[in-house]
């Protein structure tokens, strides 16, 4: 009987018990328990399993679940006689920060202390009886989220003892999207006193716990050490390049075209790929995004699917308020082709206002860009440096960074728009008009709030424009900025991929007052500079005729802009 397809569900027993669609992960709780590591940390992208697996793992040890031995009887795990007798023997705290998403550190501290709350109602019982002495019972009454820090940090591991004195056995403790309200803090501002909380809380749970057996935590990425895992030396931690549960967190190619052929699905095999395709996870490669998947399941027809489930904010910004290199990189990609750089899987969240390289470890982290290739290269001082060749994941994750480029221009819409086609018609008149509103519009989005010079400004805003550009115009033309050509590195090229267009050359200047009297001799000088540097040679060797290259200067002073041009 073929299962129905289902979305949503997150909790393993209700897969089970109403006979839903689930490809058995049941294995990685054989894989995990012989490991022997204390606490384990999983870093995974979003709508991987991650907690559907915390489920099934919560419900194969936990007390509560003895005697269930009907939710894994059909299941790999079942397979392998002495984790049988394991099933439903250990106390379990099973938490999830997934919701904690608030724009204050009060506001997210009193909700982690809600869900501590609920964990101490949960076990009430332990309360009753001789089990607890009286001080303990009255810590345990006292129990609030309005509980001042301190109190609050030690809270798990009072709940473990108490739970031990009752069962006699160490607590498995497991911790469901870690870092969720750590990106949330970071966006919002209080970085640093959510920092100081967690550090204690988890320093007090997951280290100084005498009586912790194991424990397993899930996020998105892997926050470096010393933010919050300063004092916790016995930490194994799983990123997207670790060897180990390769293949527990998303679907195999194999798991997919089975699931495929189930549901009369087959004929679909390559554009599933094409969409889908492209996570890997240590060395294994072809794994798919199993929310996707599940919703082409239940759909019969692709679409963006994962990349719609939550807000893809943080990664735009980054982009979008980053450098002018972040964004000549970010328009590699956009374009389809990879970049390589250092890759640092511990996420300092500190840096990325000013590491480019932690912006891409966190996009890799996130799923947004896959690891091609792995090289080993010398830098000049002779050392070895590892090095990653990145692309954008799939053609699910390039819709997604083309609608993200697409709305920061959505405020001013129609004059981009309008400013496109006079482009195309080469109305400098009208160019001007549209561009003047799109700038007075749109120049501050791309502020990053630090007080930028006049001269960085207009940067940013031309570095946005041209990744516009290349997401409206990329049936038409191929766009690249800051190459080489004749003698010098043009500001933006727009080669046409039918020779019935004329190509382009940008060329963007900010007055200078001293030399400059007015914008038009600053659009003259950009033009000057297109000749001088002989900016067309790369089009003219692509054996496109010199009266079919359009050069336009493009002048800034403040948001005003003034657009001249020249033709061949």
């Amino acid at each position: 009987m073929i299962k129905r397809i289902s979305i949503g569900y997150q909790e393993y027993d209700e897969l089970i018990t109403n006979g839903l669609f689930y490809i058995d992960k049941t294995r990685f709780i054989k894989e995990w328990w012989e490991s022997g590591d204390k606490v384990t940390l999983i870093a995974r992208p979003r709508r991987f399993g991650k907690t559907l697996t915390m489920s099934m793992t919560a419900q194969f040890f936990s007390l509560e679940f003895k005697g269930r031995s009907d939710l894994f009887q059909d299941m790999d795990i079942w397979k392998e006689q002495e984790y049988r007798s394991l099933q439903g023997t250990y106390p379990v705290i099973a938490l999830s920060f997934s919701d904690i998403k608030e724009t204050s550190y009060t506001q997210a501290r009193k909700k982690i202390g809600e869900l501590i709350v609920d964990q101490y109602n949960k076990h009430d019982y332990l309360a009753d009886g001789n089990i607890l002495n009286e001080r303990e019972k009255e810590y345990f009454h006292s129990i609030s989220s309005d509980m001042e820090d301190f109190e609050i940090s030690i809270s798990i591991r009072r709940l473990s003892s108490y739970l031990y004195k009752y069962y006699h056995k160490k607590v498995i403790i497991l911790l469901d999207e870690y870092d969720t309200p750590m990106q949330e803090s970071y966006v919002s501002g209080y970085w640093e006193d959510l920092t100081f909380f967690t550090r204690n809380l988890f320093n007090a749970t997951f280290k100084n716990n005498p009586y912790l057996e194991r424990a397993i935590m899930t996020g998105i990425t892997r926050i470096s050490k010393e933010s919050i895992f300063s004092d916790l030396n016995n930490l194994k931690e799983i990123t997207a390049t670790s060897n180990e549960y390769a293949d527990c967190f998303g679907f195999t190619e194999d798991e997919v075209f089975e699931s495929l052929r189930t549901y009369g699905l087959t004929d679909m095999k390559e554009e599933v790929r094409l969409w889908y395709d492209g996570f890997s996870f240590g060395k294994v490669q072809g794994i798919y995004n199993p929310w996707s998947i599940i919703n082409f399941l239940d759909k019969g027809e692709v679409g963006p699917y994962w990349t719609n489930t939550s807000s893809n904010n943080l990664a735009g910004n980054l982009i979008r308020q980053g450098s002018r290199q972040i964004k000549e990189t970010f328009e590699i990609l956009l374009s389809g082709e990879s970049i390589t750089t250092e890759i640092n899987e511990q996420i300092v969240y500190e840096q990325l206002n000013i590491d480019e390289s932690a912006i891409w470890s966190l996009l890799l982290a996130s799923g947004y860009l896959k690891v091609r290739k792995c090289l080993i290269q010398k830098d000049f001082m002779m050392d070895w440096r590892q090095l990653y060749e990145l692309e954008i994941t799939n053609l699910e994750v390039m819709i997604m960074f083309r609608g993200l480029v697409r709305d920061w221009f959505a405020s001013s819409a129609s004059n981009y728009n309008d400013f496109i086609k006079a482009m195309l018609q080469d109305d400098i008149k009208a160019m001007n008009v549209y561009m003047n509103r799109v700038s007075i519009t749109t120049f501050s989005f791309f502020d990053t709030g630090k007080k930028p010079s006049a001269e960085s400004e207009p940067e940013r805003f031309y570095h946005g424009f041209v990744l516009g550009l290349i997401v409206e115009l990329e049936d038409r033309y191929t766009v690249a900025s800051n190459r080489e050509s004749g003698f010098g590195r043009y500001d933006v090229m727009l080669e046409p991929k039918e020779h019935t267009d004329d190509a382009i050359i940008m060329e963007f200047k900010v007055q200078d007052v001293n030399d400059e009297k007015t914008l038009n001799d600053t659009v003259q000088s950009a033009l000057d500079q297109i000749e001088l540097k002989e900016y067309s040679a790369y089009l003219i060797a692509r054996g496109i005729p010199q009266d079919r290259i359009r050069k336009y200067g493009f002048a800034f002073h403040g948001k005003n802009v003034l657009i001249g041009s020249k033709r061949g």
